[in-house]
């Protein structure tokens, strides 16, 4: 937990570490989990909210992830539970006769912590913390805590403590209660609100602070990416629903050791690499953070930083776990999320991840169809790639000028020069000099000037 008194600390953190496997195809309504997980781990419980208007395989989905999310940040699931609302309590979220219910089971099973698959509003934490006598926290702080143990890099670091004090500062009465404060007004205020208000001047100077130290981040990035654009190398993103495979496709693509893990979020800090392609054209890759649903608007803003790559990409490599049930809809909620960022209309190659998996065929035909320009790939098995390279190549192509050329059979430097900058269509080495017809840059010709035969026809 993000500490309110004291030093900041370089790495905050605002929830404990909690963990559940999920499991499927089990009512929602109140159910055992226990497992014999570590002892010394916390044990937890989760709870969502079925509004009437959405369907039920919503929120079943949606508290699988909830539980996923936890198995990332790691401990004991004691049991989870539901309630059907036409409109969540602003009180309480859920009715206060299913609180109480959830909470006779939380003591009877002794639960360290509840977890709300939605966002809780300040008041609805204290009121529910009233209610379950145990550490009730949201989504946004599982997601925010997990961020925490992921971030490696400064950046990473600084957006994910601006993220966790925006999300703490409208909740810090709640870590004051047990001082003491005297009713009235002016010149009757308590410790505690004297110590609330000097909290809450702490966090607002360090969200300034970190603030002014990403700008210059954003200001290095710009930096870095207008040197990258000197090379005049095309650049794309793989962006996608976290868990989808990306670290896989972008280390078997580019030969990096990008931190690849069956959980979520296991890539945060974003990693840039040079991608050679079958038409001799290099391509600058960038792995980036996956999204989730019901992603918190104040960490899209944090990694906005982070996530200018995704923004300033010439073409985005969009992942998608084909074998996921909810395909389809995390396809949507990655476009939701692009929209955010203003990338919402970049051009877009889907790529279907771990079709190895695909056992339903009606499925696929179905996505098929709705997207047919995607192209199917297994990153675990590399099976795939050359249509995805392919692509690539492709709608990557920048302009260039279709040359015959005429290097004399000595200047070997020259031709190697020519296949280490172009793309060589053919090559003939028979008479007084070697003929190659090539693909050239732009801004190589000139250096081929001397041994230009005659500009060929074509692109």
């Amino acid at each position: 937990m993000t500490r309110i008194l004291g030093d900041w600390p370089t790495n905050s953190r605002i929830s404990a570490l909690i963990a559940y496997v999920p499991r499927r195809g089990e009512s929602p309504e109140l159910k055992s989990l226990v497992t014999t997980a570590d002892k010394k781990t916390e044990r937890a419980f989760l709870v969502g909210v079925e509004l009437k208007s959405q369907p039920k395989w919503e929120l079943q989905d949606s508290l699988e992830e909830l539980g996923s999310l936890a198995t990332t940040a790691g401990a004991e699931i004691i049991g989870n539970g539901s309630q059907r609302l036409e409109k969540p309590f602003p009180a309480t979220l859920i009715g206060t006769g299913k609180a109480d219910e959830f909470a006779e089971f939380c003591r009877e099973h002794k639960a360290d912590t509840v977890i709300f698959d939605d966002e809780l509003s300040p008041a609805q934490s204290r009121n529910l913390e009233k209610v379950f006598e145990c550490k009730v926290l949201d989504r946004t702080s599982l997601i925010l805590d997990i961020f925490a143990q992921r971030a490696r890099t400064r950046e990473g670091k600084l957006q994910i403590e601006l993220a966790q004090l925006q999300h703490l500062l409208p909740r810090l009465t709640r870590f004051w209660t047990h001082l003491s404060r005297q009713k009235g007004g002016i010149g009757m205020r308590g410790d505690g609100e004297t110590q609330l208000e000097s909290d809450r001047r702490r966090v607002q100077e360090r969200i300034h602070r970190i603030s002014t130290d990403l700008k210059s981040v954003q200001r290095q990035r710009a930096t870095q990416r207008d040197g990258r654009r000197r090379t005049l190398w095309p650049t794309a993103s793989l962006v996608g629903y976290t868990n989808a495979g990306k670290s896989t496709l972008f280390n078997a693509l580019t030969g990096a050791e990008v931190l690849q893990e069956d959980k979520l979020f296991a890539t945060l800090d974003p990693t840039t690499r040079r991608l050679r392609l079958p038409t001799n054209q290099n391509v600058l890759l960038s792995d980036t953070v996956g999204f989730i649903r019901k992603l918190p608007h104040s960490l899209v803003d944090s990694f906005k930083a982070t996530l200018e790559e995704v923004v300033q990409s010439d073409l985005l490599l969009h992942v998608v776990d084909v074998s996921h049930p909810q395909a389809e809809e995390q396809i949507s909620v990655v476009n939701q999320v692009l929209d955010e960022l203003g990338a919402g209309d970049k051009p877009t190659l889907m790529v279907f991840n771990k079709s190895d998996r695909l056992e339903d065929g009606e499925f696929a035909g179905r996505l098929a169809e709705s997207h047919p320009d995607a192209v199917r790939v297994s990153a675990l098995r590399r099976t795939g790639f050359e249509e995805l390279m392919r692509e690539l190549g492709t709608r990557l192509r920048p302009i260039r000028e279709f040359l015959d050329l005429e290097i004399p059979h000595e200047d070997a430097g020259a031709i190697a020069r020519l296949h280490e900058i172009g793309e060589v269509v053919a090559i003939d080495y028979e008479g007084a000099a070697t003929s190659i017809r090539a693909r050239i840059p732009p801004h190589f010709v000139s250096e081929f000037a001397r041994y230009i035969e005659e500009q060929a026809e074509g692109s």
